[in-house]
């Protein structure tokens, strides 16, 4: 249930409604707004008694939630969330490009990428210093040092990172390091990992599941804002299918159905859901044609050498051309709304 203060409601006002909620033994989310505040009623097992708060002072509305995942849903927070990392928004129609090797391999590999991906037009740089790999005797991430290059990236080219975190051991580690945790497919619905991310205050980029359905999606991040972390990202990277021409079939039909869901911000990974190159490009195109927030692309300048996904990795002029393409189309589509806004 969502409670819509008056405009004008009083903190007092505010107050007191929290007061009654939580004397009914419910968890009472003061959400505020642009021009007015509402209270989330939480911890609820059942139907809630509009009338038990529709009377009371400062009270404009009582809004059913009929969604299973209520902090994250559109019902519960009509406005867009937008998320800060230093001069990058995610969330407020900008495009975000997110570029970068799959796995940090070195300090020089990571640097001739960072200065290509970040010349080239991207605004964040990703790169794995733990790696998830399906196979124990893969190359499975520098660790430590991996996220020393990482900082050190950041240093010379002033773009955030993100980096993606495996288990709470190594979450306090990861969290000092990046501007972005990412919580990858394979772990998101690690329960307790992403009540931990909850208590972070870094912003979390949440993959889907390979096999999730979007409202497993949505109830994996719900975790994690009803820990407190309202600084959530979804990413969608594809789902397995039957299919053989690409590693997993990328689901553009989830943008729209999450835009219209929840308030969270969405982007795609095209290079998960592809598994080869010269997928990439088109679904990128896509992707910002559907009107995700932002694309994370993998990029290699030595793609044949990596240790990790090299076949989906875009050398450093296909990433250029990327950017002059993706960021042509939603210009377009930018230029479309305002001309039919006017209109």
């Amino acid at each position: 249930m969502l409670i819509v203060m008056e405009q004008h409601a009083t903190q007092e006002e505010i107050a007191a409604v929290v007061v009654a909620i939580e004397n009914r033994g419910y968890q009472a989310r003061p959400i505020p707004g642009g021009e007015r505040t509402s209270i989330g009623v939480l911890q609820n097992k059942g139907a809630v008694d509009a009338s038990l708060f529709a009377g009371l002072a400062g009270v404009k509305d009582v809004i059913p939630v009929t969604r299973p995942y209520k902090l994250v849903s559109r019902e519960f927070q009509p406005e867009n969330t937008v998320i800060r990392i230093g001069d990058v928004t995610v969330g407020d129609g900008t495009l975000t490009i997110i570029a970068g090797p799959c796995a940090i391999e070195s300090d020089t590999q990571a640097m001739a990428i960072a200065r290509h991906v970040h010349k080239a037009g991207a605004s964040m740089f990703r790169g794995g210093a733990f790696k998830p790999r399906t196979s124990p005797y893969s190359f499975q991430g520098l660790g430590k040092e991996g996220l020393d290059i990482l900082a050190r990236v950041r240093d010379e080219t002033g773009m955030p990172v993100v980096t993606e975190v495996m288990d709470e051991r190594n979450f306090d580690l990861v969290e000092a390091y990046a501007d972005i945790i990412q919580i990858g497919t394979r772990n998101m619905q690690n329960f307790s990992l992403l009540k931990r991310a909850g208590k972070s205050e870094k912003p979390v980029m949440l993959k889907r599941g390979m096999a999730a359905t979007i409202d497993e999606w949505l109830m994996a991040a719900e975790y994690i804002l009803e820990g407190g972390n309202g600084r959530v990202i979804l990413c969608e990277r594809g789902v397995r299918t039957f299919v053989h021409h690409s590693r997993n079939t990328l689901d553009l039909s989830a943008v729209p159905y999450v835009r219209k869901e929840s308030h969270l911000p969405i982007i795609i990974d095209p290079s998960h859901a592809a598994g080869r190159r010269d997928q990439v490009i088109p679904l990128s195109r896509a992707s910002v044609a559907v009107e995700a927030d932002g694309i994370m692309v993998e990029v290699h300048h030595q793609p044949d050498l990596a240790l990790s996904d090299g076949a989906q990795s875009l050398y450093p002029e296909q990433f250029e051309a990327l950017c002059r393409e993706v960021r042509g189309i939603h210009k377009s589509l930018f230029s479309g709304s305002a001309v039919a806004a006017a209109g």
